[in-house]
């Protein structure tokens, strides 16, 4: 650590060792860890930091400059260093979208998670330099969350160690975006991951530190036990895994927004919308649900590329962790096509039977049956090894 003259930073070394006396991240509930949103233009790298931070390739990471591979908030929680948080990964912001087109509307949904979201770190690409779609993320930035002021991290600053460029020249430019001084990163390789720690860790223990302060005396009457870390919470139960699955369109989205209660994936008529397997925690009944929204359906078909056939292979590994499989049917095509599933849903199905996982089997859109006949109850069975499993769904 530098020190100067003035004793400035050994002031500030002090006040680190205080906090490290006070805070353990590691011990710290879930629910009191601040929030750090990666914000950026498209295709600056935020999907390969969020997969660096939380130490999983769960981000779908591909080159599209002419589409946008994320589209709707991924959460994990980041480990950098000591240092534990929130951390959500959005979809590329054009502020200039058309109204009503997908891109309108992930910046939409981006806007409103970060009214709730404590701090935040603007990507741009350094190679590039400061982009025109640059300046108007930071203006974006001001007019949305006037309250954040937000790290400038200048990705894929690898590049600039070949002799190509300048960092300080980068650095230089990346000011005028009028945060404050960048630092330089690069989420592929791990270069600069130390700044972006020492950047963050007094901003995430000042608002550590003030929660605590807050909450401690709550979490005293509300905790059962007291010893020396009366401010933790512990969660005896397991967290239970339940992965959504089904055919595009059949509502998966819908649902796992509605049972968080916010608009946390994009949802629209356009088939493929989603695409990265959506992971989101929430609580019910004292229990830990850690809910997943696959992207589309599970099997190939010979057809997909790039993105496409990574949601698929990612559809698969999160169906493998997953403790209840939640399969959504399509009542209206049920209905027309007077049988109860598909060849390709029976074997989801029954392969997470046979596996040993629990199966919920949800019937969608129950509420465009009104014009059929005979629609009052839908009949199928889950043919096993040796045994059959048969359900009705109710109208």
């Amino acid at each position: 650590m530098l020190v100067s003259d003035s004793g400035v930073a050994t002031t500030v070394e002090k006040e680190k060792v205080v906090h490290e006396k006070l805070l353990d991240f590691t011990k710290i509930d879930i629910d009191l860890l601040p929030t750090v949103i990666l914000v950026g233009r498209p295709n600056v790298g935020k999907s390969a930091l969020f997969n660096r931070l939380i130490r999983r390739r769960e981000a779908l990471v591909f080159n599209t400059p002419d589409d946008h591979v994320t589209r709707d908030i991924r959460e994990g929680i980041a480990k950098l260093g000591d240092l534990r948080f929130r951390v959500l990964d959005s979809a590329g912001l054009e502020t200039e979208a058309t109204s009503g087109s997908i891109l309108q509307r992930t910046a939409s949904m981006t806007a409103n998670i970060l009214a709730r979201t404590q701090f935040a770190v603007f990507l741009m690409d350094v190679r590039v330099g400061l982009h025109p779609l640059d300046v108007e993320v930071g203006r974006w930035l001001r007019k949305h969350a006037p309250g954040i002021n937000p790290i400038v991290a200048m990705n894929k600053s690898e590049s600039l160690c070949d002799g190509i460029g300048s960092i300080a020249d980068a650095a230089e430019e990346a000011r005028l975006l009028g945060f404050g001084d960048p630092i330089a990163i690069s989420a592929e390789t791990g270069l600069g991951m130390t700044a972006l720690h020492d950047a963050l860790r007094p901003l995430l223990e000042d608002y550590i530190l003030k929660v605590l302060k807050n909450d401690c005396d709550q979490l005293h009457s509300n905790s059962a036990s007291h010893d020396d870390s009366p401010c933790e919470v512990e969660d005896t139960k397991v967290p239970l895994q339940l992965a959504v699955v089904g055919r595009p369109n059949v509502g998966k989205s819908t649902l796992l927004n509605t049972l968080l209660q916010e608009e946390r994936v994009l949802v629209g008529p356009e088939i493929g919308l989603t695409r990265d397997s959506v992971r989101a925690q929430f609580h019910f009944h004292g229990r830990t649900i850690y809910l997943v929204d696959t992207a589309g359906w599970l099997h190939r078909s010979g057809q997909e590329k790039g993105p496409s056939s990574l949601s698929i292979m990612q559809s698969r590994k999160n169906l493998l962790r997953a403790h209840v499989v939640a399969l959504v049917l399509d009542a209206e095509e049920i209905a027309k096509a007077r049988r109860s599933m598909t060849h390709s849903e029976v074997v989801i199905a029954r392969r997470a039977v046979e596996e040993g996982r629990g199966l919920v089997v949800i019937v969608n859109k129950m509420d465009l049956l009104k014009g059929f006949r005979n629609t009052s109850c839908i009949y199928f069975c889950i043919r096993g090894e040796g045994q059959d499993k048969c359900y009705a769904s109710g109208h």
